[in-house]
Parts: C-alpha cells; sequence; structure tokens
C-alpha cells in the first residue's frame, strides 16, 4: 500500500490536503503551504504564484488538474476564514515549515521521503516518461536555463503542454493508487 497517500483523518485538515497535493503539484513546499485563495483560480484550472512569493522572484503559473482542483476546493469550508488555502490552527498564518515532513514522518516515510522530494520524483518520473519536452518540465518546476544567453531570449511558458502534462501526471498518481489498492 502506498502510504504517501494515505490520509491521516485524526490530523489537521490543511496538513493532510496538503500532503495530497504536494505530489500532483510538485511545486516547493513553502509555497504550496503559504497558497492563498487570491491566487488560485479554480474555474480556469490555474494557481498563479505571485513574484514576491516565489524562490526566483518571478511570477509563476501553475496548471491545475481535476485532482488538484478538487483537493483545494475540499478546503474550501475549512478554510473560507482564512486567506491561506491552508492555515495553520492560527487561521492568520499558513502551516508551518514540517506539518507536511512531520506527516510523511507520522505515516512512515521519515528519512525516505520529504515535502520537497515530490519535486524530485515528479522530474524524474516526466524526463522518464519520454513524453514531454524537457523544457516544459523545468518551466513546471519554476526552474530558469542555466544558460543566460538562452534563457534570456527563450521566454516560451509551454503552457498548453504543461496543461497536458499536470492532467497526465495526476492521472498517473491516481494510476498507482489503484494498482496499490489504496
Amino acid at each position: 500500500m502506498e502510504r504517501w497517500y494515505f490520509i491521516d483523518t485524526r490530523g489537521h485538515a490543511s496538513t493532510n490536503a496538503a500532503l495530497r497535493l504536494s505530489p500532483h503539484l510538485f511545486q516547493r513546499p513553502g509555497e504550496i503551504r503559504a497558497m492563498k485563495w487570491v491566487d488560485v483560480n479554480l474555474d480556469e484550472a490555474v494557481w498563479t504564484i505571485p513574484a514576491g512569493e516565489t524562490k526566483m522572484r518571478r511570477e509563476h503559473r501553475v496548471p491545475l488538474s481535476r485532482q488538484s482542483v478538487a483537493i483545494i476546493q475540499s478546503m474550501k469550508g475549512v478554510s473560507d476564514y482564512s486567506e491561506f488555502v491552508f492555515p495553520s490552527y492560527n487561521p492568520n498564518k499558513p502551516l508551518s515549515e514540517n506539518a507536511v515532513n512531520g506527516a510523511l514522518k507520522r505515516i512512515g516515510y521519515g528519512g525516505v521521503m520529504t515535502a520537497h522530494g515530490f519535486r524530485t520524483t515528479a522530474s524524474s518520473l516526466l524526463n522518464e516518461s519520454n513524453l514531454w519536452n524537457p523544457d516544459a518540465i523545468e518551466r513546471a518546476l519554476a526552474h530558469q536555463d542555466s544558460n543566460a544567453i538562452r534563457a534570456a531570449y527563450n521566454r516560451t511558458a509551454y503552457w498548453d503542454e504543461r496543461v497536458r502534462m499536470m492532467q497526465w501526471w495526476s492521472d498517473e498518481i491516481d494510476n498507482l493508487k489503484l494498482l496499490n489498492g489504496v
């Protein structure tokens, strides 16, 4: 059984939802935990992370799969009182830095998986699939080209491919759950 997808109903709703969403989005854990309602457009299935809240200080748009939209929508009744999709016990603050990592430890993945590890897993498996342009994968991870000249000229967002890729990736996660009886 894939325990990383296990939902501990005794745990905090925000932690459970952030843990479930992390593998689907494979964004930086700090960005996921601080996700704000104002930055999420569920009708258009896009999360726009403002420049001031990203590591690279550039706005980053993330296509949301059907599964991601459903997980975020599940927080509607829970966190409507907060600006954060995943508030801590104090609705004026997001989840703590260690919330998702703590949940991973509680379900038996301490020392094996971290919240940031979902990025590595997604990048590796998407690249191994040979279905997606490596540049689209890098853009999905909010990475900039390491070649400064290429980065200066190639500003392609690969948006349409990233939308398809994110849905394919979420479907793959669902397939893994089915294979493992979760």
